[in-house]
């Protein structure tokens, strides 16, 4: 099966005209779970250093099974960019699954491999740190010329909320043969939760939601959440939502994938959503953003949402670019 988080350049590239073949991937290799957590009585979070320091576990004192769907490298709730030309490089071992392919550094890892971690620690009762030489989604095991840093923390006075702060340093070099910047989608972040989260509503502020639907891909669903925000829920009623401002107004991609209603986070079936953000990545630049995850039931998760729209509605995500 595979990884899913990939579908949103496929829109992009279908745009162009180009339409890759989407074939299974073959699986990554097992490896034990790594993983450092956080805990304040409310909600839980991980990240695990055995799949590239992304989140792999969230959960909350209401709901204490692990949300996040870890079945794959293009799974959990990571970061994922993409830069640069659609390059064929079959000859080099590029998967054939995969190509032509972008530049597509991801913090979980590529096809059959998972990313390496240089820094994995747990700074003071408040933050996870961590830092990612990301694997080239395309490419067996090919590490990415950059680097991705991670802070995941508890939003102040809001033990429901995480914040987490993503930062790319793009180290290639510039004459290399993805070339200059070009926009390309971003997913600020790529979320795959447990299929059991099925219900999907966009929040339009003021408590009020908007039931989405979408039949079971790829290809995903495509929605504009007016207040940057999605939440999925499980039929007892406890939800996770993404508040993602840098999105803007680009649209949020969603939808499930298989069917059933498994809780498993290691299952095939699962849940999907990604905010789209268009940025133009360059040979050195360093791309910095937040987004925040609620837990609760669609009140809670609507009074939070309410909150963190006053505090943050006009931040974006940062793009800068160095010698």
């Amino acid at each position: 099966m595979p990884p899913l988080s990939r579908r949103s350049f496929l829109s992009g590239l279908a745009a162009a005209g180009i339409v890759p073949h989407l074939p299974a991937a073959a699986p990554a290799p097992a490896r034990r779970p790594d993983l450092l957590t956080l805990e304040n009585g409310t909600i839980k979070v991980g990240i695990d250093r055995a799949r590239g320091a992304a989140i792999t576990w969230l959960s909350s004192l209401a709901y204490p099974q692990n949300l996040v769907n870890s079945a794959d490298p293009g799974r959990l709730i990571q970061q994922s960019y993409y830069a640069g030309r659609i390059l064929d490089r079959r000859t080099d071992g590029q998967s054939k699954a995969w190509s032509p392919w972008s530049w597509n550094p991801i913090q979980g890892g590529g096809v059959s491999s998972w990313a390496e971690v240089n820094a994995f620690e747990r700074r003071g009762e408040r933050t996870l740190y961590a830092e990612t030489i990301p694997n080239l989604w395309d490419m067996p095991a090919e590490p990415a010329a950059a680097l991705m840093r991670q802070w995941t923390e508890f939003e102040p006075d809001m033990p429901d909320v995480l914040v987490v702060r993503c930062e790319l340093v793009c180290r290639r070099d510039p004459g290399d043969r993805w070339g200059p910047a070009v926009p390309r989608p971003q997913e600020v972040p790529a979320c795959y939760f447990t299929r059991n989260f099925s219900a999907v509503k966009s929040y339009l502020g003021e408590g009020a939601w908007r039931d989405e639907s979408q039949p079971p891909g790829p290809p995903w669903g495509k929605t504009t959440p007016p207040r940057r925000a999605m939440a999925c829920f499980e039929p007892g009623g406890h939800g996770v939502a993404v508040f993602s401002p840098a999105s803007d107004t680009h649209h949020w991609n969603f939808g499930p994938h298989g069917g059933g209603a498994s809780t498993d986070p290691l299952a095939g079936p699962c849940m999907h959503v990604a905010p789209v953000v268009r940025a133009p990545l360059g040979p050195r630049s360093v791309y910095r953003y937040r987004y925040w995850l609620v837990l609760g039931s669609a009140a809670q998760i609507a009074r939070r949402l309410d909150a963190l729209w006053g505090l943050y509605a006009t931040e974006r995500a940062t793009l800068t670019d160095t010698p």
